[in-house]
């Protein structure tokens, strides 16, 4: 529940099934490798219903983000229980970051027909999920062509290259969504490698909220106020928007 009471998504969201699966580059490969087949996740696209049909899915997901609420570092929640880590992240469109076995040699955003099961290769989720994010809108009616987006990758992957892909995936598919733009509310400006990665996919700082977040210190010593950026980024060509 926001501000403006439940939020539904846009009147000009896409209800055409799920978006197709694709690839995207994670890490860093050599020159050789960046023509053949180089490091990479296939991204999918879930609802509640697909999620609840992969078994313990959803536990996993949740049980991690639930850690990550309750390190305090990053979500401004205090605490998430598994039933509304659920009523939360899927009352949006959600997409799911695989690793992939066998990379991918053709351009980031390459289109798959491999399922979720053939992605997974029968290991467990802990082994293959790279990250999980949501979309949906940020504000309500008439303003609900402005989407968000929550992000998460569980401890164990990080330092692999799966935040970028995951954003660089979210700018991929929110339009296909039908949103016209995206706004997050609060990157918390000591998170800078949020900051870096949303700048070099061209979000604007849209404005600064002092003392934003009363977060937990890195060191452990208690808590902390720490402003917050908000960042913006129109997916629709300036001149049409305008027009």
């Amino acid at each position: 529940m926001s501000a403006y009471g439940a939020i539904v998504r846009s009147s000009t969201h896409v209800e055409s099934g799920p978006l197709a699966t694709t690839f995207w580059d994670i890490g860093r490969v050599a020159t050789e490798e960046s023509a053949t087949l180089r490091p990479s996740v296939t991204v999918h696209h879930l609802t509640v219903s697909t999620a609840r049909s992969f078994d313990g899915l959803i536990d996993y997901l949740g049980a991690v983000m639930g850690k990550e609420v309750d390190d305090g570092m990053t979500y401004p929640q205090e605490t998430l229980s598994p039933d509304a880590f659920e009523s939360y992240f899927f009352s949006g469109d959600v997409f799911l970051a695989i690793f992939s076995s066998g990379g991918v040699g053709g351009p980031e955003g390459t289109e798959t027909n491999l399922t979720l099961e053939e992605a997974r290769q029968q290991r467990t989720w802990e082994e293959c999920v790279a990250g999980y994010y949501y979309v949906k809108p940020n504000y309500p009616g008439r303003s609900s062509h402005i989407c968000n987006g929550g992000f998460v990758v569980p401890p164990i992957h990080r330092g692999k290259g799966s935040g970028s892909a995951l954003a660089k995936s979210y700018v991929h598919y929110a339009p296909k969504l039908g949103y016209r733009a995206s706004v997050f509310n609060l990157v918390y400006t000591n998170n800078a490698a949020s900051v870096k990665l949303w700048e070099g996919l061209n979000f604007k700082k849209a404005g600064l909220i002092p003392k934003a977040g009363r977060l937990r210190r890195k060191d452990g010593n208690g808590e902390e106020y720490v402003d917050a950026w908000v960042f913006y980024r129109s997916f629709v060509n300036e001149e049409v928007e305008q027009s």
